[in-house]
Parts: structure tokens; C-alpha cells; sequence
């Protein structure tokens, strides 16, 4: 497939008449710029934006949470409501509330999803049968709906440090190493094109360092490393209990470990010290930011700019699904560091002064390093992920090219995504996602039957 545009972003800035080659494979094979001929569409190409932290069941509980009746007002508080909500949950439930999320996301420029996944066991703690049924509906879900997906199994065996049991709500999540290498082995013989396997450990407080260092040998198995990702320092309460167990701190540990490496992608790190901070840069581990999650659920913040200037890498995640919109998610760090430092234009460099396309580009470099894709943005090697953005909206009236992506990012009025494509296939049309009606349907049916059975 071909793509001839006006405009698009490259790596190096925004370039005219524009070829973008995808190959059957669903990967760029030819990029060329400045072609002389022919018809191009109008607008600006932009690399599609990979979601690197997603929990699909959340979408259905987005906005549940938020009652003072006497509960917990912090993150644990919160769990306890995910936790009644997980119990009724059923792999045909799974199912449908995951792909409208998807769906959501592709409408809003995400075009692929590592899915954190968890949620592995009937009620109780009883295995569904084959095994692997809810990571099943999962993997079904994106195909359904067109997303990339990196699926990740996630190993939680223990309910806090120091092989504390789970708790009841929390058997649904367990498996013994055993079992998950089994699980790993079956999901790696469904992978498709577009819907691959990595490996995910819930958090510290969830494994002991047997596991860890067995999930890490895992995933060292192939002459590529799978992707591992992690929770990790999103509570403060984390970081004590981690500290009475192992007398360091989570990314301390980590650090420490010798485990970690670029194929490594630490989620949230919201309570890091400058050291750790540095040794994250030095390993170049990718940070899993999802700003949107953690302001709701009163994690903290992160220290982004810092943490750039260390030569970091990060990318971002819509985690809890409270919203499903990556321009969100990097407006809401850029805002949460100029509230913090009183300052503007935080996250931005000399080579790209423009925050929102610096911002865009280096969430989208960090992305493909925590899926494991060969390459990033639009350039050969890369997933044939993009999404048209409609330069003529009133948004942009006025805007020089330049700072197109700083208007869509940081004066957002309407939708101006026209079209999207996954591996070179077009799954957005005129800014809806193509099977939306069907998909929405089943979303609201579920929750219909959800809501009147809670």
C-alpha cells in the first residue's frame, strides 16, 4: 500500500509531498519526500502513537470511583472498587469492554496497545478451560478491531512484600511460575502480525526475586528480548513497604537487580529519587507514563524534564482508561511539570523547540522501544501506524506547519483526525472507527447486563 500526502511528520520535521510505502507485512518499506507529481491527499501525516499501558477492563469503570461515601480517598482505596468490579467479569465480558477501549483509542490516535494483563482466572481462583481463555478474549479483542497489540501476561502471585497471601479479590490474578512460563509458551503459538507477546511482572510487592530473575531469564530466551514491563514507586506506601523488606527502594531494587535493559519498560516511577532517576537513564530502560491515571488516582508526579535532560526515554499509557486521548496524557505532564516549576515550555529542546511535535516524537521513539518494534515514527522498518490529521480544521487556521502538532496538542476544540491506518490498512474513516456501531453495541449490552447484576 502507498501513502501520498501533502505533509508529514518525519523524523527530522515535517517534510511535503510525501511517500510513505507499507509493505504486506504491515511495514514501512519506502519513505520519500519532496516527489515531484501525482495526486496527494491534503493534511499532515503523523506516526500513529503506541499505548504502552492499558488494563481493557478499566474502560467500564472509568468514572465509577469517584464517590466520597467514607472509602479510602488514595489509589487504595480505589483498588478495592476494581476489585468488586473485576469479580463479575467474564471472558465474553472481557471481551467486548476491551474492544470498545480499543476502539476508542484508535479514534484518538493510538494505534497500538500493550495490554497489562492480569485478570487470568474464573472467580475464586479456578482455572478457565483452555487456561489461557481471558488472554484469549484479549488477543480477540484487538484483532476485532484492527489495534496492534503486545500482549502481556502478568505474574502476581503475592498481596503485598514478604509473600503476603492474596486476598480473595486477588486469586483471579495468581499463577505459579510453572504455569506462567506455560501460559507464555501457549500465547506465543497464537501470535498474529499484528497482536505479539512480552512479559509483565505486576509489581514488586507482587513477586519474589526468584520470579523476577526467572521471568527476566524468560524473556532472554530469544536471541531478541521480549518486552518486560512493570508497576513500579506509583504509592508512597510502596516505597516504604519495599524498603522494610529489602532495605531499598522499588527502582533501587530494580537498578540493583542487574536484571534490567532496554527491552524493559518501568510504569509510573512516581516516587524516584535523582539517583534513581539517572541510573533509569543510564540503563535505558523506557519510563510508562500515564499522567491522566495518576493525577486521578493521587500518585504523583514525575520529574520529566530531568529525566530527559539525563538522556532518558519514556513513552505514554492510558492505564485506567479515565481518558483515551495521548494528546491528554502529554499535555497533562508538560502542565504538571510548569504548575511544579512555574516555567513554560519544559519538555521541549534545541533540536525541536516545538513542545507538542518534541513531545509527540519522543513518546512515539519511546513507545516503539517498549514494544520491541525494529524502528519508530515514519521510517523504514517501522509499523505502517499513522493517522490524517485535517490541516484545514478551524484549529489550525493561522498555525504555520511547524506548529501544527503545538495547536492539536495544546488548543484542542474538535476531532481532527480524518484517518487512521494499522500495518497499512485503514481502520478510522472520516474520523469514526470503521465497525463502531457493532462494537459499541456489545460495549453497552455488556454493561447493561453488568450494571443490573452488580
Amino acid at each position: 500500500m502507498e501513502l501520498r500526502v501533502e505533509r508529514a511528520l518525519l523524523p527530522e520535521g515535517i517534510a511535503r509531498q510525501v511517500v510513505v510505502e507499507v509493505d504486506l507485512d504491515g511495514h514501512i518499506s519506502r519513505v520519500e519526500r519532496d516527489v515531484a507529481g501525482g495526486r496527494f491527499l491534503p493534511g499532515l501525516l503523523v506516526p500513529g502513537m503506541p499505548n504502552l499501558h492499558s488494563h481493557g477492563f478499566q474502560r467500564a469503570m472509568a468514572g465509577a470511583a469517584e464517590v466520597a461515601a467514607g472509602a479510602d480517598g488514595s489509589f487504595w482505596g480505589w483498588r478495592s472498587v476494581m476489585y468488586r468490579f473485576v469479580e463479575q467479569l467474564t471472558p465474553a465480558d472481557t471481551a467486548a469492554i476491551t474492544a470498545f477501549a480499543y476502539l476508542e483509542m484508535l479514534e484518538a490516535g493510538y494505534t497500538a496497545v500493550a495490554e497489562f494483563h492480569y485478570v487470568h482466572h474464573k472467580p475464586g481462583g479456578g482455572a478457565f478451560k483452555p487456561s489461557h481463555k481471558m488472554s484469549a478474549a484479549v488477543r480477540a479483542a484487538a484483532e476485532r478491531v484492527g489495534i496492534r497489540q503486545l500482549l502481556l501476561p502478568t505474574l502476581y502471585q503475592y498481596g503485598n512484600f514478604g509473600g503476603k497471601p492474596l486476598s480473595e479479590a486477588q486469586r483471579r490474578f495468581y499463577h505459579s511460575t510453572d504455569d506462567f512460563v506455560a501460559l507464555f509458551d501457549s500465547l506465543l503459538a497464537t501470535e498474529t502480525a499484528r497482536s505479539t507477546t512480552g512479559l509483565a511482572l505486576h509489581s514488586l510487592r507482587a513477586v519474589s526475586n526468584d520470579a523476577l530473575r526467572a521471568v527476566a531469564a524468560l524473556a532472554r530466551r530469544e536471541p531478541i528480548a521480549r518486552p518486560v514491563h512493570i508497576h513500579v514507586a506509583e504509592q508512597t506506601r510502596e516505597v516504604q513497604d519495599c524498603l522494610v523488606a529489602y532495605g531499598r527502594r522499588p527502582v533501587e531494587h530494580l537498578l540493583e537487580s542487574g536484571e534490567l535493559g532496554r527491552h524493559w519498560c518501568l510504569v509510573h516511577a512516581t516516587h524516584v529519587t535523582a539517583k534513581e532517576l539517572a541510573g533509569m537513564a543510564a540503563q535505558g530502560v523506557v519510563l510508562g507514563l500515564c499522567p491522566t491515571t495518576e493525577a486521578n488516582l493521587g500518585d504523583g508526579r514525575f520529574a520529566l524534564d530531568e529525566y530527559l535532560a539525563a538522556g532518558g526515554c519514556f513513552g505514554i499509557g492510558s492505564d485506567s482508561h479515565v481518558s483515551i486521548d495521548p494528546r491528554e496524557e502529554l499535555r497533562l505532564q508538560e502542565y504538571n511539570l510548569r504548575l511544579w516549576r512555574e516555567a513554560r515550555v519544559l519538555t521541549a529542546n534545541a533540536e525541536n523547540p516545538h513542545v507538542g511535535t518534541a513531545l509527540w516524537q519522543a513518546a512515539v521513539q519511546g513507545g516503539a522501544q517498549a514494544f520491541g518494534f525494529a524502528a519508530a515514527g515514519l521510517s523504514v522498518g517501522a509499523p505502517g501506524d499513522a493517522l490524517l490529521l485535517n490541516t484545514d480544521a478551524p484549529e489550525f487556521a493561522g498555525v504555520m506547519p511547524e506548529a501544527w502538532l503545538d495547536a492539536w496538542l495544546f488548543a484542542p476544540r474538535r476531532q481532527a483526525i480524518e484517518r487512521v491506518w494499522v500495518g497499512g490498512q485503514e481502520v478510522v474513516s472520516r474520523g469514526r472507527h470503521i465497525a463502531r456501531s457493532r462494537i459499541e453495541r456489545a460495549y453497552k449490552t455488556t454493561l447493561k447486563r453488568l450494571t443490573a447484576t452488580a
